[in-house]
């Protein structure tokens, strides 16, 4: 009987989440969220500062740690920088950069040149989420379809970090060749 009355319970939960969702989507919350306007690229300085906040120090921090290695390794080019930002064993998720950081390094010089380091991401950020050990990074990704008219998509990076460091990265790459040469700093808006 206990073993019944658990089950029950649970499933009335799961019944009670169900309806919660299903009043959420109701016509009326749908035409209050048809009313609101999509999340701003935070293009300035101050937008960009109000994107590294956070109440927790440690969850700053990180987003510091990842939001300066973008600005610095990835938009700069600046492959000395690397031990600044990512621990001694690096694990890549993107099938077209092997693990460790002299990979990482080989990647960035094959497909980016030097660049004078600027004082905010020049990508268009949209939000930087914090969450324990983990960092999730979105952009908005310019793009050209096959009939050469631009269209823009979502990219999302992901890193763990351990002791301030960058230790694991994950993105939604698909295993390409022109990946490796890809620099996504030259990508922008259509007007």
């Amino acid at each position: 009987m206990r073993q019944f009355k658990h089950f029950a319970m649970k499933r009335l939960s799961t019944a009670a989440v169900l309806f919660t969702l299903i009043q959420a989507l109701s016509p009326a919350s749908a035409t209050q969220a048809a009313e609101l306007a999509p999340t701003p690229v935070a293009a300035s300085a101050e937008a960009q500062a109000a994107v590294l906040a956070s109440t927790d120090p440690v969850l700053a921090a990180n987003k510091r740690v990842v939001y300066d290695m973008y600005r610095e390794v990835l938009q700069a080019g600046r492959v000395d920088r690397i031990p600044l930002y990512f621990g001694d064993v690096y694990f890549q998720h993107n099938p077209n950069v092997p693990s460790g950081v002299e990979a990482l390094a080989k990647f960035v010089k094959g497909s980016r040149p030097v660049r004078e380091v600027q004082p905010t991401i020049t990508l268009p950020l949209v939000v930087m989420v914090a969450e324990g050990d983990f960092v999730m990074v979105n952009f908005v990704r310019p793009e050209t379809d096959a009939d050469g008219k631009p269209y823009t998509t979502t990219w999302f990076d992901l890193y763990r970090l351990q002791d301030g460091k960058i230790i694991e990265h994950w993105d939604p790459a698909l295993k390409s060749a022109a990946a490796l040469k890809f620099d996504p700093n030259t990508k922008k808006l259509p007007q």
